[in-house]
């Protein structure tokens, strides 16, 4: 079975970019720490204008996901990141839609 992906999708208060980013910094080195990733690093994007969207893309191990929502250590990230965001445009504050890998034409 192939590991899900996910494609995180922040919406930045502009008055918290500072504290989000550093969560942000410590939040695929914690996954990865313990093991819930895969070696992969993160690919981190900001949007080029404002108000500040963050995008995150990184796989789980299989199994990762459902771990990392009872650690400790991921949820001392999670739980801050939360009130630094906000709901924009009708779309929620944040986004982790998962997908799987496929190959065309192979």
């Amino acid at each position: 079975m192939a590991n899900d992906s996910v494609i995180c999708t922040y919406r930045v208060r502009p008055d918290a970019e500072a504290e989000f980013a550093g969560l942000l910094d410590r939040h695929w080195r914690t996954l990865h720490e313990l093991g819930f990733v895969t070696d992969e690093p993160s690919l981190v994007f900001r949007s080029k204008g404002e108000p500040p969207t963050y995008v995150e893309i990184f796989t789980w191990v299989e199994g990762g996901f459902e771990r990392a929502h009872e650690h400790p250590a991921v949820v001392a990230i999670w739980e801050p990141m939360e009130p630094l965001l906000e709901e924009r445009d009708g779309r929620r504050r944040w986004e982790f839609p998962h997908y799987h890998r496929v190959q065309l034409g192979a």
